[in-house]
């Protein structure tokens, strides 16, 4: 059978990345040195899939020989089948991606906006939605911080994402969601409208150099709220580090000590810091303030809608479903891709 792509061609490109990782001074210019990495990563991938496509299909020739007569061989056929089409599905996503952070892994944060008590649930069915997703992706998640509601729900969480294009696919994501519902916190049976928004920046290695001055940072220690088992409300092990220039704050305390929670803080300030430059160079500083928008109505990238009827539609793309529930449950790829291919399809005008 013929090749997705080139595949010697694809083969030599890896041998010649190779060849300049492995020159003297290849990191004095950590910028150009981050590029040749990142397209060997993708080099490597796309042949890794690549191979695993082509065995795949021909185990599917095999089994289909003997499916007309042996049952077992026609029910394996089905179940490689239906693996084949969800892979080439999420390659086909992955091909959208381009930017020089998509391969990175993910560090998010979700906060409640507008809509009080329901506004904190909506951002804790958006965290599960989040940690399904990574669940059936085979994505590793790890919550680093979580602020309970007062009442029910998250005020925010943040979370660490490792996998394959994990920050490519999810800032796909990254915006206002909207939720309207019949709110189970109103006596009355009243609809509520909340809101819930997340934010995404890639994590990055000690190679990338993100400058960070003492003196712009406050460091607040204080005694950790979540699960932890002993540690918690017993020592002042939680963090929170506030970069004064920018305003970001960051906080963690699911790690067991505070020298592991001030860690895990940096390291997703520099995440974030590094994500801003990034949009900076993207849009220009101007155009960047004028997309921080209030996480409430008219900002929204995204309406879940319960009651008086169930849908969910992309405020950008325009694309829609009916299954709110299996959205909810983390079945968003379908968003992810319609918001990849409408990101490429305006880059190119």
């Amino acid at each position: 059978m013929g090749g997705f792509f080139d595949a010697p061609a694809k083969q030599a490109e890896l041998e010649q990345s190779e060849k300049l990782i492995s020159e003297p001074g290849f990191w004095d210019d950590q910028e150009k040195a981050q590029k040749v990495v990142q397209q060997r990563s993708r080099i490597e991938r796309a042949l890794k899939q690549q191979a695993g496509f082509e065995t795949g299909v021909s185990d599917a020739e095999v089994l289909f020989e003997f499916a007309a007569e042996d049952a077992d061989s026609a029910k394996e056929l089905q179940t490689l089948i239906a693996r084949l089409e969800r892979e080439v599905d999420a390659a086909q996503i992955e091909s959208l991606l381009s930017g020089e952070t998509d391969l990175n892994n993910a560090i998010c944060s979700i906060q409640a906006g507008a809509g009080g008590t329901d506004a904190q649930d909506f951002a804790q069915m958006l965290l599960r939605m989040y940690l399904r997703w990574c669940e059936k992706r085979g994505f590793k998640a790890e919550i680093l911080d979580e602020q309970s509601g007062s009442e029910a729900g998250i005020k925010s969480a943040t979370f660490r994402v490792e996998g394959d294009c994990a920050y490519g696919l999810l800032s796909a994501e990254a915006g206002v969601h909207r939720l309207v519902r019949i709110s189970p916190f109103n006596s009355g049976g009243s609809r509520e409208t909340s809101f819930a928004s997340l934010f995404v920046s890639p994590e990055i290695d000690e190679n990338i150099e993100v400058n960070i001055e003492d003196k712009d940072l406050r460091i607040d220690t204080y005694r950790s709220s979540g699960a932890g088992g002993q540690h918690v409300n017993v020592t002042d092990s939680a963090v929170r580090i506030t970069h004064i220039p920018t305003n970001i704050v960051v906080t963690c305390q699911n790690q067991r000590s505070q020298i592991q929670n001030r860690a895990v803080a940096m390291q997703v300030l520099r995440s974030k810091l590094y994500e801003v430059e990034l949009e900076k160079r993207r849009q220009g500083a101007a155009e960047l303030e004028s997309t921080k928008q209030d996480i409430a109505f008219g900002s929204q990238i995204r309406n879940y809608v319960l009651h008086p009827y169930k849908l969910v539609k992309d405020t950008r793309t325009k694309f829609e479903r009916a299954d709110v529930e299996m959205v909810l449950d983390g079945d968003i790829d379908d968003f992810i891709k319609e918001f990849l291919l409408f990101k490429k399809v305006n880059s190119e005008k």
